[in-house]
């Protein structure tokens, strides 16, 4: 492996690679290639820590360490002990294996996943554990084994200050890509009506802030063995915020939402341009100001005899955005296409579904209200 110029793979939400890519490309990560499942760039291990720091569409961020064709656990086991692990792992910090096969002649990803385990504890010395913070992935499919490092640890959505949450949370790195499908790019206002715990709110302050959405987190990458301290202490010293005129608002119905968007927000930074009010539908009105865009994650009514009574809800909430957001554009995530067109709103074709924790979801989009 060349320590300082190797493949970096980049998780999506499945549905959403190519918006990732084009994060990837305008924050300027080498040739970025959308593929199933998210994104590959390459780099050293600075871009490794730049992307956890600043890229918020990716779930995770992964280092290909070696891949090889295998057919049989004798020759699995041979060709893990010849992977150059110190390059990557240090030996006084404990590792887990995680391993998974498909269409291969290896079929049994326990067995795999013991044969990498003893390699890296055999040749390295490197303690197993699964309690381990730090995670090699193994992937067997047909018969090509690839192995990786998690660098990020836990999820990237988990920016480190959204400790509160309503039921059915959207992730931060999906919200973040759908604020940029909807054309987001931080110079103008955002509303949700239907708030939950702020993620649309807070996420579209913070792009318009310049916060990077790994400034206050940890990173598995932390515990290897190319990690400089120094060099990282000083990366994010760079990332620098700037101020916005902008104000971005959230409202809700339910008292107790309010209470979370508003205690995440003040733990993001963003609470002096972030306005959170516990407001009903009917009772939404134009914030004062320029337009801007209003994004939304209403309820799915994914159980039998939900889905009736929410189109009165779809239906109201296009009512007032027709008769009173004029100007403004309108991004709506549903599971439902019957639901979305209970609005009333003229959207533009859907992309293609989004898998969201096994369900499938989209984003509808309307130009600007006239």
């Amino acid at each position: 492996m060349d320590k300082d110029h190797f493949p970096i793979f980049l998780v999506a939400t499945p549905g959403l690679e190519k918006a990732l890519c084009d994060e990837a490309r305008e924050l300027g990560f080498s040739k970025p290639r959308p593929v199933i499942g998210g994104v590959e760039i390459s780099g050293g291990w600075r871009e490794v820590w730049r992307a956890n720091l600043e890229l918020r569409g990716a779930g995770r961020v992964l280092v290909r360490i070696d891949s090889f064709r295998v057919t049989h656990l004798a020759q699995l086991d041979k060709r893990a002990r010849a992977v150059a692990w110190g390059e990557v792992l240090r030996k006084d910090v404990p590792v887990r294996v995680e391993a998974s096969c498909r269409k291969s002649k290896i079929y049994h990803s326990g067995a795999a996943a013991q044969r990498i385990e003893t390699a890296i504890a055999e040749e390295l010395g490197a303690p197993i554990s699964e309690a381990a913070q730090v995670r090699v992935l193994v992937r067997i499919e047909n018969d090509m084994c690839t192995i990786s490092v998690d660098t990020s640890g836990e999820g990237l959505h988990r920016r480190g200050h959204k400790l509160e949450v309503n039921k059915a949370p959207m992730r931060e790195t999906l919200a973040a890509l759908f604020l940029r499908e909807c054309g987001y790019k931080g110079s103008e206002p955002v509303l949700d009506p239907m708030c939950g715990s702020g993620t649309f709110v807070i996420e579209a302050a913070e792009m318009a802030l310049g916060l990077k959405p790994g400034r206050v987190r940890s990173f598995a990458f932390e515990h290897l063995a190319r990690f400089d301290a120094n060099a990282w202490a000083a990366m994010k010293a760079q990332a620098t915020s700037s101020t916005s005129s902008l104000l971005f608002y959230g409202s809700d119905r339910d008292a107790g939402a309010i209470r979370m968007s508003l205690a995440n927000a003040e733990r993001a930074g963003v609470s002096s341009v972030t306005r959170f009010a516990q407001t009903a539908i009917d009772a939404l009105v134009r914030p004062e100001g320029p337009a801007g865009l209003v994004i939304v994650n209403p309820p799915y009514g994914l159980r039998i005899g939900d889905r009736k009574k929410l189109y009165p809800l779809y239906g109201a909430l296009g009512t007032v955005l027709r008769t009173r957001f004029s100007g403004w554009r309108v991004g709506l995530v549903t599971a439902d296409p019957a639901l979305a067109r209970a609005t009333g709103l003229s959207f533009e074709k859907p992309g293609g579904s989004v898998d969201n924790n096994g369900v499938r979801i989209a984003l509808y989009k309307t130009g600007i209200l006239q």
